[in-house]
């Protein structure tokens, strides 16, 4: 083997997604890359020129600019980029140059894409737009692995801890079975059957070590199995709780309590729960189960919108009940109202953390009595959104709040000031305001405001220009060397606000696009859709864009189910280190996405290619 290609073998095989591959797939590959010394300066490609193939940096650093010269990331070694020109027919975003003595690997185009057309992982790698469409299905556990089910970080004990220490630790922590281990080898169970049927029925001395009372050698399952595999083992044996490990190593507990949980919610049940409930501490308590009806979605490998907007349809029908409950405890409104909902549940995109953002809207027959009754309302539902989880919006943006409990008339005057004096204050609230939709009511009031704004907003372009500005306030984070720019000082240091960062870049450049089109739409992926459709945006960079937000909204909802799995409250702040190399990867990719097509929206443009 000549030394080049040696060279090349042996740093393909420690680097994604070469290494996965079979060893004379992976030699073949290797002998196909021709090595490129470069000099400080010089340039890779430049627009308008066509991609050789796939570069990859052994040695030194390249740095990549968009189409309007600003940097996107500074690559080292193992980056990899050219891929997208090369998976877009016609299609290069970037420029790239190195900023250093730079030795890299190239594999002609050909031969890129015959590797991608012949090794799945590898196209599965470089291009995220073969996805096939998820739909909704039922939760079950014939599709769900253990490690979606199991309690994670089960609590355990060496065995020669006594069996009274044993049993307090299951009671203190609310348990029926504890793990004997020694260091992370499973070496027993010890559970209330065994309580039962040893310590006690066979009077045993408590003093005595647990061992002597545990189950040996318990039946274990692997990660990979799935509940079904669960079910069958308890029938069988009579278990009621089965340990999972991992390379000899515990790394979960699967009780009956587990897969009971599991099964018990779906989002039907918790509808028809809310329709029944006569007070709001009914609806909290129902409430109060939407965590684990997110786990269960996202374990039975649902899409992140159909989690999101089965979330959000709970959070309708609560409103709902909400109103109704208010107008039986108020009397029938004295004229027509709509209540509305923004921000995530406006956009049907609730996830595990939400607070409420909503307002009235009220017929202009409304006389100055009536608003009394208006107010009432709104601070019975507010509150009861509060009880049940919604907390109280920190911007006060809630219809308790006069300024948005008010006749149409003036919602319209409050549209037309912030289009027509887009101040800073006005791009704030037109960002919100501008992903309102019905909850409950007459919807034809905000139907009428709709199309008089957005056709209003989509004919002035300083107002466009405004809320392009605002929206590129919030910036994807990439860091230009490290990879990922995490949060610098407080309680979340060194992690990766999803939300802020990562999801909110998204939803800006959606209600760009709509409010570019007129488009009535609300939801991000709907917005982006459309606007791809109606040629807003480019089809090659629309994609592009919808491959970064499924995939930012996706391990954010990941992120949010391993939070609440492991007992903690669900929040949007990441640590890199939860990610594989593959992920990170990926993850980094859909930020170049963000920032490439926030470039573009600054220059007065949608189109990256």
């Amino acid at each position: 083997m000549a030394p080049k290609t040696e060279t090349t073998l042996g740093f393909l095989s420690e680097i994604h997604p070469y290494g996965g591959l079979a060893p004379e797939d992976l030699a073949d590959v290797a002998k196909r890359f021709s090595v490129l010394t470069l000099a400080e300066g010089d340039e890779v490609y430049r627009y308008g020129q066509t991609l050789e193939g796939l570069y990859i940096i052994l040695h030194g650093a390249v740095e990549v600019r968009d189409e309007n010269d600003k940097l996107v990331s500074l690559l080292r070694r193992a980056n990899s980029f050219g891929e997208r020109g090369l998976l877009r027919t016609g299609f290069a975003v970037t420029k790239a140059k190195a900023t250093q003595a730079s030795t890299l690997l190239l594999l002609p185009a050909a031969d890129f894409h015959a590797l991608v057309a012949a090794q799945p992982a590898v196209q599965q790698f470089f291009d995220r737009s073969h996805k096939v469409n998820v739909p909704v299905r039922p939760a079950s556990l014939t599709n769900t692995r253990v490690d979606r089910l199991m309690a994670t970080n089960p609590v355990t004990c060496p065995p020669d801890t006594s069996i009274r220490q044993a049993a307090q630790l299951m009671r203190d922590n609310r348990i029926s079975s504890i793990a004997i281990t020694e260091g992370t080898e499973l070496r027993g169970i010890f559970t209330l059957r065994d309580i039962n049927n040893h310590v006690v029925a066979d009077g045993m001395d408590t003093t005595l070590p647990v061992h002597m009372a545990m189950t040996k050698n318990p039946k274990t399952l692997p990660t990979s199995a799935i509940g079904s595999d669960v079910l069958h083992m308890m029938a069988e044996r009579g278990f009621g709780h089965v340990p999972v490990v991992e390379n000899g190593r515990l790394v979960g507990m699967v009780t009956q309590t587990n897969l009971t949980r599991f099964q018990a919610e779906t989002s039907a049940n918790l509808v028809r729960d809310i329709a029944r409930a006569r007070d709001v501490t009914k609806l909290a308590a129902v409430s109060a189960k939407i965590p684990q009806m997110l786990v269960q979605l996202v374990g039975a490998g649902n899409r992140h919108e159909v989690v999101t907007r089965l979330i959000t349809d709970i959070a309708d029908a609560i409103t709902r009940r909400l109103l109704a409950l208010a107008e039986a405890e108020l009397g029938a409104a004295p004229v027509p109202y709509l209540w509305a909902a923004c921000g995530s549940q406006g956009r049907q995109e609730q996830t595990g953390v939400s607070d409420q953002d909503n307002c009235l809207l009220i017929d202009d027959a409304a006389t100055e009595a009536d608003m009394a009754y208006f107010a009432a309302l709104a601070g019975f539902v507010c509150d009861g959104l509060n009880t049940c989880g919604y907390v109280y919006c920190p911007g006060d943006m809630m219809a308790s709040n006069p300024r948005w409990c008010q006749p149409l008339r003036v919602w319209r005057r409050y549209f037309k000031g912030w289009i027509d004096a887009p101040d800073t204050e006005a791009q704030m609230l037109a960002s919100v305001m501008f992903d309102l939709r019905a909850i409950g009511g007459a919807s034809d009031l905000l139907e009428q405001l709709q199309a008089e704004t957005l056709g209003k907003a989509a004919k002035n372009s300083i107002f466009v220009a405004h809320m392009v500005g605002n929206s590129l306030k919030h910036a994807p984070p990439l860091g230009l060397i490290r990879g990922f720019a995490t949060l610098r000082s407080g309680e979340h240091k060194n992690r990766l606000d999803l939300k802020m960062g990562g999801v909110v870049p998204l939803v800006d450049l959606g209600r760009i696009y709509a409010l570019r089109g007129a488009l009535a739409l609300v939801n991000t992926r709907a917005r982006i859709e459309a606007a791809i459709e109606a040629r807003i945006i480019s089809e090659s960079g629309g994609r592009d864009l919808m491959d970064a937000y499924d995939l930012i909204a996706q391990t954010r909802l990941d992120h949010q189910m391993r939070q609440i799995k492991a007992g903690t409250e669900p929040d949007n702040y990441m640590s890199p280190s939860m990610l594989s190399d593959f992920e990170r990867s990926h993850l980094r990719d859909a930020f170049v996405v963000v920032r490439t097509m926030q470039s573009a929206a600054g220059q007065g443009r949608g189109i990256i290619g």
